[in-house]
């Protein structure tokens, strides 16, 4: 488990330098700089190295870090040395779709099934992965030791599930529904909210030619082009 001292935006930060290496893995470079590092994250240089330092020194001053190292620290690091078990809760569009990507494109998480409460879905298969009843998911995870789900439901049903499997065992959740859901201390909510992120997405689409055409009609109105400022 990291440190509580170590915030959440640094293991935010960190499986975004795995999926770096893994990519430089494969494509059989040995050595990375943090320079290069920056250049395919986005993140500073600095702090990348901050990063790393805060769980011990991985890198050669003038060299770099070897990649094939660095991706197994940081892999420990995170709890992903073993592969992890999940569960999905709800197999709508959404839930269906998160199961075949975790199932065939993340080396790393391991769904075994899929609960929901519609019985025409029960018992069908999501590649190869079986939907349960939404009733047997305490007993499943109970009996799995499951201690990561991810929440695809409605936002009415969400907190009354997230109450069930928390009471059950699981002490992360990936929320996909747009909700707030209330949780115990010890236990760690990552909310992914589609609607959200494409509506903030949507200004910078228009921001850009609104700004344009209030500059148009400040011209108009006889401003000084000095005076001008674009927010």
């Amino acid at each position: 488990m990291p440190d509580r001292n170590i915030s959440k935006s640094v293991i935010k930060r960190l499986p975004v330098y795995l999926r770096i290496l893994d990519q430089l893995i494969r494509r059989r470079v040995d050595m990375v700089s943090s320079k290069e590092l920056s250049a395919e994250s986005g993140f500073t240089a600095e702090q990348i190295r901050k990063d790393l330092a805060y769980f011990g020194a991985f890198g050669t001053r003038g060299a770099g870090y070897n990649t094939v190292y660095l991706r197994e620290k940081i892999i420990k690091i995170i709890g992903l040395d073993k592969k992890i078990e999940t569960i999905v809760i709800g197999a709508g569009n959404l839930g269906t779709a998160l199961t075949r990507y975790n199932s065939t494109k993340n080396p790393y998480v391991n769904v075994i099934a899929v609960f929901d409460h519609d019985s025409r879905l029960v018992g069908k298969m999501i590649d190869g992965i079986e939907i349960y009843p939404i009733d047997e998911a305490p007993k499943y995870i109970e009996q799995n030791k499951i201690r990561v789900a991810i929440i695809a439901v409605p936002a009415a049903a969400a907190q009354e599930v997230v109450d069930t499997v928390v009471r059950h065992g699981v002490k992360a959740l990936l929320n996909f529904a747009p909700v707030k859901l209330n949780v115990p201390s010890d236990v760690h909510v990552h909310n992914a909210d589609l609607t959200i992120e494409l509506q903030s997405l949507i200004y910078y689409s228009s921001a850009e030619e609104e700004r344009k055409e209030r500059l148009k009609k400040e011209i108009k109105g006889g401003k000084s082009s000095k005076t001008f400022t674009l927010e």
